[in-house]
């Protein structure tokens, strides 16, 4: 019954109408009166055509009716006489519109789980957001009134107060700015400044202003090896920015007296650089979302250790914006390695004009 159409349906009543009408004709012409042989064929076949074509005109308008009002209601474009639906009998249009409707359900049931997860994150973001500008908020507050109620006359709280509030004012400010940059990065408006440049020079200018902060955990900062000069074509100051990231985060969430060491490789058009520490490591539950914003391993972790809790949603945004992706593969107890590639320069020397025609001091 399912290979049916509606032509068939159509076909075989017709032909039903044919016999009844010719078996009548018989009768009558044995019973009543004689009538010709033309006319006890010819009846019957007039009466079926006339069938046909009467049910032929009533179902194709309905059908394309009702299905018309189907399709307006499933369908997002608009009706236009180049995409207007015309059935025909001869087609399985009603099969075809139970495929259609069944894959219409599929996709609102997919946008609807999209949604929810959309309305899950946004929630989940808000109250990241607000606990992340709440500490430095009430810290402030907490200085102020602290000055208002007398500290403000004694010599020996009044600056260290105020040193305390422009920490946490720097802290507001820098989650604001970076929350800027990933808006910035996400709708496409940050401009990457594409250039030839030595990757192993950058790290290492990186991995020097890192050292003092490393050594507060007597942390070591290195290379694998002495590398040769490997010239990659990129962003230089966001590439800069991604390392920055990726190495402070292996030494504010890396063991005392740990290592932070950086490979590079070398494979057909591209340079893969790693960022590897010993680390106490990420279990994997937690890894399909360390780049969120404002995701966090450790729920209890101090919110003052670390940067603003975008840094690796940010990285992420970089290294997708020069057509790249960034991994990471971690063993609890053992240390976590992130690692990016960029496409290799055609030229083994720095740019001396950026990606818009300006001249690199």
């Amino acid at each position: 019954m399912k290979n049916i159409k509606p032509i068939h349906l159509l076909i075989g009543g017709s032909g039903i109408i044919f016999i009844i009408t010719l078996i009548i004709s018989f009768i009558i012409n044995f019973q009543i009166i004689n009538f010709p042989l033309w006319v006890i064929i010819g009846l019957p076949i007039v009466t079926a055509l006339i069938s046909y074509a009467v049910f032929y005109f009533f179902i194709k308008y309905f059908i394309n009716d009702r299905l018309k009002i189907l399709y307006r209601s499933i369908r997002k474009d608009k009706f236009t006489p180049e995409n207007s639906i015309k059935f025909k009998l001869t087609d399985d249009v009603i099969a075809d519109a139970e495929i259609e409707t069944q894959r219409w359900t599929e996709e609102r049931n997919k946008e609807i789980v999209k949604l929810k997860e959309q309305e899950e994150f946004r929630r989940e973001f808000l109250g990241n957001l607000a606990h992340e500008l709440k500490t430095p908020v009430f810290s402030i507050q907490g200085y102020i009134l602290t000055l208002l109620d007398g500290g403000l006359e004694d010599e020996t709280v009044n600056r260290s107060f105020l040193e305390r509030a422009s920490k946490a004012t720097d802290r507001m400010a820098n989650i604001l700015d970076d929350l800027d940059q990933i808006t910035k990065l996400e709708v496409n408006a940050f401009k990457i400044e594409m250039r030839s440049f030595d990757i192993k020079e950058l790290i290492v200018e990186v991995l020097e202003s890192l050292e003092l902060i490393a050594s507060e955990k007597n942390i070591t900062l290195k290379l694998h090896k002495d590398y040769n000069s490997k010239f990659v074509q990129g962003d230089r100051s966001k590439i800069a920015q991604v390392l920055i990231n990726l190495i402070s985060n292996s030494i504010f969430y890396g063991n005392i007296n740990g290592n932070t060491i950086i490979r590079l490789f070398s494979m057909d058009n591209i340079i893969t650089i790693e960022v590897s520490d010993d680390g106490p490591g990420i279990e994997q539950q937690h890894i399909p979302r360390l780049f969120e914003r404002f995701y966090r391993v450790e729920k209890s972790r101090n919110r003052n250790e670390g940067g603003s809790g975008l840094g690796l949603a940010i990285v992420k945004h970089i290294i997708e914006s020069h057509g790249q992706t960034i991994s990471v593969r971690s063993t609890v107890g053992i240390g976590s390695t992130f690692s990016f590639s960029l496409d290799k320069s055609k030229t083994q020397s720095p740019s001396l004009y950026s990606s818009r025609g300006i001249q690199i001091k």
